[in-house]
Order: C-alpha cells, then sequence, then structure tokens
C-alpha cells in the first residue's frame, strides 16, 4: 500500500506491505531496515550485550517513522467514510459531465472502487487540443493533472531503444487524459464548478 500525500489515507509519504508468509514478513523486516536484525533467535554469533545487533543482509533505510505512522493508523477508521466520500463526488462528476465531449471515469458492475483518482478521457483528440484544456482549466483556479505520462516515452526507457508509436493506443490515451481533483472535503458546489467549467472550455 502507499501512503503518498494524495492517497486514501496518508502518512505523509511511505507504505505498507502486507503478507501471511512469516517468511516473506521476516525478510522484509530485514531489508526495510539495512538487513539488521536484533532478534536473537535469528543470531550467527554469540551475543552478551543489550546493544548487541547484526547486519545479516544489505538492505535499505525503509524505516517509516513513529510521526507518520501515528498520523497513518488515525486515519484508519475514517477509512469508510473517506471512500464513501470519494464516491459519491465520482458519482456526481458522472452525473454532470457533457458525454458527447467528455468520457467520465468508470468501473465494472462487479468492482468497487476506492476512487484514488478520477480521470477523464476528452472526446477532442490530440496533444495541442488536450493541452489547451489542461492550461484553462488551470487558469480558472482548478487544479488538475495528468495520469500518467506512458512509461516508454520516458528518457530512461528511450535510451533503451523504445521510442514514439511503439503502443499508439496508451499514446492516444495519454493525448485525451485529464485528471480531475477529487478528495473527501471537496464540496458539491466545487465538484459542480469543476464539471461546468470543464464541459464549457471543452466545447
Amino acid at each position: 500500500f502507499s501512503f503518498h500525500p494524495v492517497k486514501i489515507i496518508t502518512s505523509g509519504e511511505g507504505g505498507a506491505a502486507l503478507t501471511n508468509d512469516q517468511a516473506l514478513a521476516t525478510r522484509l523486516s530485514s531489508l526495510r531496515s539495512h538487513g539488521i536484525t536484533r532478534d536473537v533467535s535469528s543470531f550467527e554469533k554469540p551475543n552478551h550485550e543489550a546493544w548487541y545487533y547484526e547486519q545479516l543482509t544489505i538492505g535499505f533505510n525503509y524505516r517509516m517513522n513513529d510521526l507518520e505512522a501515528a498520523l497513518g493508523l488515525s486515519q484508519l477508521d475514517s477509512l469508510s467514510s473517506f471512500i464513501n466520500r470519494r464516491t459519491k463526488i465520482a458519482e456526481h462528476y458522472s452525473s454532470l459531465l457533457d458525454k458527447k465531449l467528455i468520457c467520465p471515469q468508470r468501473i465494472t458492475e462487479s468492482s468497487r472502487s476506492a476512487w484514488h483518482l478520477y480521470v477523464v478521457r476528452l472526446k477532442a483528440t490530440g496533444f495541442e487540443a488536450r493541452n489547451q484544456i489542461f492550461r484553462n482549466m488551470r487558469a480558472a483556479g482548478i487544479g488538475v493533472n495528468l495520469h500518467y505520462i506512458p512509461v516508454h516515452l520516458q528518457p530512461f526507457y528511450q535510451k533503451m531503444g523504445f521510442k514514439k508509436d511503439d503502443f499508439p493506443e496508451v499514446e492516444q490515451y495519454y493525448n485525451q487524459c485529464i485528471t480531475l481533483p477529487i478528495h473527501p472535503s471537496l464540496g458539491d458546489s466545487e465538484v459542480e464548478y469543476i464539471a461546468t467549467t470543464l464541459n464549457d472550455i471543452a466545447a
């Protein structure tokens, strides 16, 4: 799970890994903290002092601090209400957007979404048309964003030989998508302003 600031609950940054495999849990815990253990049963050498620890492998500094963990834990009881509010916002967006101009984000009937993002796909095609709509939305004070730039267009992957037009479907999506604001404190009137503004600009 990611606890990035825009996720459903946040610890400011960081995340969590869950497993029902005890050996994997032990391995993850070790890697999280430089490969170091203070578990006496795991020691390879006899120890005699309370300060003793062993580094059994090369690991990372992936520890979440106590303040971040407390922030994340404080939100767990509100998780259902956060998701319920996000769902209502998504439904409100979908009812307000002009379907002749905009394809709302949707999920299958057998699925349930936490609505981490609400992404629309503009029926107007082309990189520049999308960019102009994006700029106009920002100019109207609406913090739209874009998720995501196709991986194969990033410099790292282009150095590996990937190039534009390798994946035309994802590139077409990229040229048409815009992410609308969605968070539990977004009011109904704000949702209506965002949707109406997008309808007007897209038209």
